[in-house]
């Protein structure tokens, strides 16, 4: 008959087992709790329908007519070289590589957050060789001790009770997000600048050759009446009115030399590098410039929660709703773990023999009796939440307001052309008759 030995690390092993599967159970299930308020979107502080009235004309979509969500930035813009210099832009501009960066330290930060909820395992070796004396035993010399030990641990991990860590961990998630949005809205806001440089570089060069234009006609007039007036046919007054006009058209050659130099400026700043002018991707006029595609804004108002800008407010105000639960769990107990396990030996070659295994488990509980800070950061949590509320109804509010104003420019607009162009005529008429 075979006897089994009895293995006193077996029993240990056994009884920790025993002891440390509830708790473990308890700690899982305790772990899903959350001190963080329900998440409830605020109403939003604008109007579901768009601005109506005269200035405004017919928003609502038409046949033919995308809707402003419905369309990409390339299908939006439809000529060929202002696309080419956008997609420059995208890839050189400064602000835009910064907002990519941001977005990759955030999820950094995330990650390191998150990391705290697991538990950190470090491995360990040491060695230690000295002397201690045997007087006080009623010897005397001393004795040599060698001591070699080898661990693999956890040390001080925190078990998220409260769920302290998770809410700390969802409000860098949120602020990650916030600045993932954060980049759209500068990749947009780049878009639309690099195309407003290009119309308006586009526009003043067309001015530039008007008042060029208009430079050489009125020198030709003057120099009709300086003969004129040689000879004794004009008078003086005829020949400085004259002068005031071939003076005036000088001054907007001059101004235009000047905001073309600085429309070009701002491009190559927007774009991130210059533009070479062999590439021809530059306009000599408005006219070279094909027009952007017709869009609507859409039948509601509500639209306007996709925007990247607004979607940052939520994300923040979403990471201050987090908050509040972190600042809720310290308020409550805080448990730690502390264990290790190896061999020790006081022989470097036993080290790993049968016998010369180690280990400890140390769990510590630690509860807030008295600190007044505690409540202090649970109320500013509280009051960054109402900011953040109020932030997020300020967002809605612009972006609201914005779209109204480009709204009326769109209901505008084309009576504002057609009044100019009756009023050039007319004027063109009179100088003929003149």
């Amino acid at each position: 008959m075979r006897v089994k030995s009895w293995n006193p690390i077996d029993q240990e092993t056994k009884f920790m087992n025993k002891q440390l599967f509830p708790l473990c159970t308890l700690l899982i299930i305790l772990s899903g709790c959350s001190l963080a308020p329900r998440y409830d979107r605020p109403d939003a502080p604008i109007p579901s329908a768009w601005p109506s009235g005269a200035a405004y004309g017919e928003n609502l979509a038409s046949a033919g007519i995308s809707a402003a969500t419905d369309i990409q930035w390339r299908d939006f813009f439809t000529d060929e070289r202002l696309r080419t210099v956008i997609e420059i832009a995208l890839d050189n501009n400064r602000d835009l590589q910064i907002a990519a960066l941001n977005v990759q330290k955030a999820r950094a930060m995330y990650g390191i957050q998150r990391a705290e909820l697991f538990p950190t395992v470090n491995a360990a070796a040491g060695a230690m060789k000295g002397r201690v004396s045997t007087s006080s035993f009623g010897g005397g010399g001393g004795v040599n001790v060698e001591q070699y030990s080898v661990d693999l641990g956890i040390s001080s991990w925190e078990i998220d009770f409260f769920g302290r860590l998770r809410n700390l961990k969802d409000q860098v998630l949120e602020e990650f997000l916030a600045t993932e949005e954060a980049q759209r809205s500068v990749q947009i806001s780049l878009i639309f600048g690099v195309a407003n440089a290009y119309l308006s570089l586009a526009a003043d060069r067309e001015n530039l050759l008007l008042a060029q234009t208009t430079y050489e006609t009125q020198k030709k007039s003057f120099d009709l009446i300086q003969k004129r007036f040689d000879v004794g046919v004009a008078n003086e007054l005829d020949l400085r009115r004259a002068q005031t006009q071939v003076d005036a058209a000088r001054v907007d050659i001059s101004r235009y030399t000047q905001l073309t130099a600085q429309d070009e400026n701002a491009l190559n700043l927007l774009v991130g590098a210059s533009i070479p002018a062999s590439e021809d991707l530059l306009p000599e006029a408005l006219d070279d410039v094909a027009a952007p595609q017709n869009i609507t804004a859409g039948l509601s108002s509500e639209i306007l929660l996709n925007r990247p800008d607004i979607l940052v407010a939520e994300h923040q105000l979403k990471a201050a709703y987090a908050n509040i639960g972190a600042a809720r769990a310290a308020f409550f107990p805080r448990i730690s773990l502390t264990t290790t396990f190896g061999s020790a030996s006081g022989d470097l070659s036993d080290l790993f023999s049968s016998g010369t295994d180690t280990w400890n488990y140390a769990p510590q509980i630690v509860t807030p009796i008295f600190d007044s800070r505690l409540r202090s950061a649970y109320k500013v949590s509280k009051t960054d939440k109402e900011i953040a509320v109020s932030q997020y109804e300020k967002a809605i509010q612009i972006a609201f307001r914005e779209v109204a104003d480009a709204l009326a420019v769109q209901g505008t607009v084309n009576e504002q052309i057609f009044a100019q162009q009756s009023l050039v005529e007319a004027f063109a008429r009179s100088h003929d008759l003149s």
